[in-house]
């Protein structure tokens, strides 16, 4: 009776573990045999000629895009400039989609696969499509690897990669351009910052930017595209109003703490920077849209900088790669070097000292002139100390066409400063590299050969 009753037991635990298998494992992904004969969902479909796209995501909502003149807009739940990166993510995964493997052809129960009401839903329309096409994404198998699918019109359910969720479950926020500011960046030949501390103003000439207000002087083109980049490129966040706010003190955009114009030719665009919200972003706005909208805080970091963070550390745009003669004058007498012509082509070209006319190794020019062009700015001010007098001038021709640029140096004291012709105030310089840079021009005289005897 104990054996019927074991045996008995064993049985049921097999029809359990059969009815597991068939109610539940069916659902999960296949594994092995006819893992390689997969099929496009969309048989033909290319992603170029997709012109229209609806999307409905988990959360509920819904927006459409059409394509027209080769460009994308959302025109549901409002109308806004597309961003065409993420609606070529969605039409290169469409036109790219393959069905893993057929799970039912003819489903009795939906429901069991996230179907009944589908978590979210992709709809499109080609060129030459009458109707749209639908696809209904269902929930992820028990793995998650794969997700549930099915195409309108027909019962079959069958799976597609599991990560496509991320890439179709989208908010219209997530579809539509978030550029901050409309403006062709590589145009850009102005900027105006106004800001508490002041309005500073930049020009692009010919040999890059430069400093127009509050004082005229070279600018640092690194921080100007710096700050350029931050504003061209500043991304909305999050959307305040779509429409315009009849008051703006909230946002404090009635008196904004910045207000930014970038230039292009004719063209001008203006970005506000006003008050942060809870989260610490900035409410801002293109003055040129109703729409109120946030920023990451970051994005005014460099609207605040002093304008010394704007000037050039550099004194010397000369390089001893670049240049062709420097001239050093200190107590009446000047040093003078130049890059001479090697007599062979295969030869390089090497510095020479020819004013006094001395044989001197080139390394050793070159470490010297170096130390003097090398030399940077620690601070600005507005004008030389009282009583600072002249104690070098160094005058560099550098270029193919021949740019040439004069620095004197002052001493004041233990100080030493730089000045430049044409620009206001002067730059402090490290007493100590100014005096090595000193001695190694000095060096020079006595690394020369001594003259033969007579």
């Amino acid at each position: 009776m104990g054996r019927g009753r074991t045996t008995l037991a064993l049985f049921l635990a097999l029809v359990a573990l059969g009815a597991y298998i068939y109610f539940v494992e069916r659902k999960r992904e296949p594994a092995g045999e006819g893992e390689d004969k997969k099929e496009k969902v969309f048989a033909a479909l290319e992603a170029g000629t997709i012109e229209e796209l609806r999307l409905t995501g988990s959360g509920g909502t819904t927006a459409a895009l059409l394509k027209k003149d080769g460009r994308w807009s959302l025109v549901e739940p409002m109308v806004a400039a597309a961003d065409e990166g993420e609606v070529s993510s969605l039409t290169t995964n469409l036109a790219s989609l393959e069905s893993q493997r057929v799970i039912d052809e003819q489903p009795k129960d939906l429901a069991s696969y996230g179907l009944a009401t589908p978590k979210m839903q992709v709809a499109f329309r080609a060129a030459g499509d009458k109707t749209l096409r639908t696809l209904k994404l269902g929930e992820k198998t028990p793995t998650g690897g794969d997700m549930y699918a099915q195409l309108d019109g027909s019962p079959r359910v069958f799976l597609v990669s599991g990560f496509l969720d991320t890439t179709f479950d989208k908010k219209p926020f997530d579809l539509r351009d978030k550029a901050a500011l409309k403006i062709d960046r590589e145009k850009v030949d102005g900027i105006e910052v106004q800001r508490p501390s002041g309005t500073i103003r930049f020009a692009k000439v010919q040999e890059g930017w430069r400093l127009a207000v509050p004082i005229d002087a070279r600018a640092d083109a690194g921080a100007v595209e710096g700050l350029l980049s931050r504003v061209s490129g500043a991304q909305m966040r999050t959307i305040v109003t779509e429409q315009a706010a009849a008051d703006l003190k909230p946002f404090g955009l009635d008196t904004p703490a910045y207000t930014v114009t970038l230039s292009a030719g004719s063209a001008r665009s203006v970005f506000q920077a006003g008050a942060k919200n809870a989260e610490g972003q900035i409410h801002a706005r293109d003055t040129s849209r109703p729409i109120v909208f946030t920023v990451d805080g970051f994005v005014v970091d460099d609207l605040a900088k002093p304008i010394s963070d704007y000037r050039p550390k550099d004194l010397f745009e000369f390089r001893t790669f670049t240049g062709t003669r420097l001239e050093v004058t200190r107590t009446g007498a000047t040093v003078a070097f130049e890059k001479q012509k090697p007599t062979k082509d295969s030869d390089p070209e090497r510095w020479a000292q020819v004013q006094p006319a001395m044989t001197i190794d080139d390394t050793k020019i070159v470490d010297a002139l170096s130390k003097v062009t090398d030399l940077r700015a620690e601070s600005f001010i507005d004008a030389l100390p009282a009583g600072a007098v002249p104690v070098a001038a160094v005058r560099a021709r550098f270029g193919d066409d021949k740019k040439e640029e004069t620095v004197a140096f002052h001493k004041a004291g233990d100080d030493v400063f730089a000045t430049r012709p044409g620009e206001p105030g002067a730059a402090k310089v490290s007493a100590t590299d100014f005096n090595a840079a000193i001695v190694a021009l000095d060096a020079l005289a006595s690394a020369a050969p001594a003259a033969p005897n007579p």
